[in-house]
């Protein structure tokens, strides 16, 4: 360079030539030097932060033609297989080198699973991970140090292989979420996550569900939480937990008290020592969610439960559904479930409770001011009871979702549902099905249709319909009072002439907001379709946002299954027709092609998806 400047100036380059020589130009190039250097490496250094930070939606970075450069002059370093560096080796400060090269690998890690880079969330979420993945991942976080959540989920290959990755976490001390759900977890991967939890202090959400083969070790993970721990969210979903680890469980409650979310669901083992867990839940006031769907709970659980509830008074969501032997535990245990004001979502479906237990139940869920979502599904003693719990759900003005399936309504109850339903402005979800009763009395609920003007769910499922039923259906349609329904089941109602579908179909198309739509019959049956065919194909085609239309069952022409296999090519949509039954013509189901309809569906019409 210096001598390039020489050149450019000839009639000076004698004399600069003298300067350059002298002991204090020498000095002052060296100090010149050592600026530019410095002044390098903090571009250097800023890039490797920016690379994350500046990613767009696209993927694409600011400057990325500047960037290029970098990304693809591959570091000399490039062919060296990730190495998991011994945390005693390697300084927690990492060179600008080594962040240059390390940004280059996380990217080209990332690409090889399909993912972007994100420098505060790794999510690596069903990418069918292997030993040698987690072993270059555990090589990646020195150059990571600002991630705070980490996503392994749904690996299965993961289980076994965990501790490299644990030896490294003290490089990403920030992590706030840690999610290995589904990941054939061992023991030894739960006694490396438990040693691990002293490195990663900031740790708030930790997500262990749906790995069995933890049971009865948790206590390998328990032990090593400390006092102070900042643990928020813990889930142990399906995880075959033992009485055991219930208590280890109970003992860290005294340790996480900023505990907000505790679910143990589907450990049916739990139950058993629901006692200890209830009797520490003092410990954690600020618990706002407690899941305990399928967990074993008996009478006597539930009574050392209620005796918490006096401690949880900001708990929000309370599940305690398919606990079939809790029967009879309200009778005596729901004093201080009224206390819960702040309470929005309350699952009791499938809990067998009795007559004792309405008649408690019927005093204390009108009190709960605060409740949205209230399940009672699968409790046949509620349809048929003298007290009408159903009749005080006037008193929750704020319930946007009221689930009676399979409750055995009788016309009574149901009359007394509807009546309450005249109070519920902000109703969004309804839920009917399985009820025989709702057949031919549909009216009963139709002053309560109009003015629920948030309805977006309606599941009648099986409910034994009329075509009067579905011309009162059509009446609110063709009048705009179900404007912003979204979903809408009718499925096993085989009871509906054809001319009540007709009737129906002629005013399908004022539901705009529409996406799902269920007609299928009962797996018994088979029929025909008839004259409503045509008029339900003119409807679709105005419904702009229409997705899904189960039609499990009916039996089409040859004429209407071209109607079909047409349909999204003609109407330049890509609607989901999910039908599988006898056909008139062929048992031969129509190919795919690139229609994007499904014919003779391999997954059949889930009706939770509504809820």
């Amino acid at each position: 360079m210096e001598r390039a400047e020489t050149a450019q100036d000839p009639q000076n380059g004698y004399e600069e030539g003298l300067l350059k020589r002298s002991p204090f130009h020498l000095f002052m190039t060296q100090i010149q030097r050592i600026k530019s250097s410095v002044g390098k490496g903090k571009h250097q250094h800023s890039s490797v932060i920016q690379f994350f930070s500046d990613l767009d939606p696209g993927g694409k970075s600011k400057g990325e033609t500047e960037e290029e450069e970098i990304d693809l002059s591959r570091p000399d370093n490039q062919n060296e297989k990730p190495t998991v560096p011994a945390s005693d080796e390697v300084s927690h400060n990492v060179s600008e080198t080594d962040l240059v090269s390390g940004k280059w690998k996380v990217k080209q890690f990332m690409k090889k699973l399909g993912k972007k880079p994100n420098s505060k969330n790794m999510d690596l979420n069903n990418c069918a991970l292997n030993e040698t993945d987690l072993m270059e991942l555990s090589g990646l976080l020195p150059f990571l140090p600002e991630l705070e959540e980490i996503n392994l989920s749904w690996n299965d290959f993961v289980g076994g292989t965990l501790n490299p990755l644990t030896l490294q976490l003290h490089y990403v001390n920030k992590l706030k979420s840690l999610r290995l759900n589904n990941c054939s977890l061992t023991a030894e991967d739960i006694a490396s996550l438990g040693e691990a939890l002293e490195i990663i202090p900031f740790l708030e959400e930790l997500d262990l569900s749906w790995n069995t083969n933890i049971g009865g070790k948790l206590s390998l993970l328990t032990k090593k939480i400390q006092k102070g721990s900042k643990i928020k969210i813990l889930k142990v979903i399906d995880c075959n937990l033992a009485a055991k680890d219930g208590e280890s469980l109970a003992q860290i409650l005294n340790v996480i008290h900023h505990l907000k979310v505790l679910d143990l669901s589907i450990n049916q083992k739990i139950g058993c020592s629901l006692k200890s867990i209830a009797q520490e839940l003092k410990n954690v006031p600020g618990l706002e969610e407690l899941n305990l769907h399928m967990c074993g709970v008996k009478k006597d659980g539930l009574q050392s439960l209620d005796t918490a509830f006096q401690y949880l008074l900001e708990l929000r969501k309370l599940d305690l559904s398919c606990n079939r032997e809790i029967g009879r535990g309200f009778e005596d245990s729901a004093a201080h479930l009224a206390n819960l004001k702040d309470l929005e979502v309350l699952d009791l479906h499938q809990c067998c409770v009795t007559e004792e237990d309405l008649a408690v139940l019927t005093q204390v869920i009108p009190l709960l001011s605060s409740l949205q979502e209230l399940n009672l599904s699968s409790n046949k003693n509620i349809g048929m009871s003298s007290d009408h719990l159903l009749s005080r759900l006037r008193f929750l003005p704020k319930l946007k979702s009221v689930i009676i399936s399979n409750c055995s309504l009788q016309k009574a109850s149901f009359a007394s549902l509807a009546d309450a339903a005249l109070h519920l402005p902000e109703l969004e979800i309804l839920d009917l099905s399985w009820n025989k009763c709702v057949g031919g009395n549909l009216k009963l609920l139709l002053e309560a249709l109009k003015l629920a003007t948030e309805i977006r769910v309606l599941i009648l499922s099986s409910c034994n319909l009329a075509a009067g039923d579905l011309a009162l259906l059509a009446l609110l349609m063709r009048t705009g009072h179900l404007a912003k329904l979204q979903k809408l089941d009718l499925s096993y109602n085989d009871t509906v002439c054809d001319e009540g579908w007709a009737t129906f179909y002629q005013d399908l198309a004022e539901l705009k907001e529409l996406s799902e739509l269920d007609v299928s019959l009962r797996p018994s049956s088979c029929r025909d379709c008839g004259m409503w065919f045509g008029k339900l194909l003119t409807a679709l085609p105005k419904m702009p946002a229409f997705t899904e239309l189960g039609i499990q069952r009916w039996v089409f022409s040859g004429a209407q299954q071209k109607q079909l296999e047409y349909f999204n090519r003609d109407n330049t949509r890509n609607v989901r027709f999910d039908y599988r039954g006898q056909v008139s013509v062929s048992e031969k189901a129509f190919p795919n092609s690139t229609t994007g309809t499904m014919y003779r569906a391999t997954l059949p019409w889930n009706t939770a998806s509504f809820r």
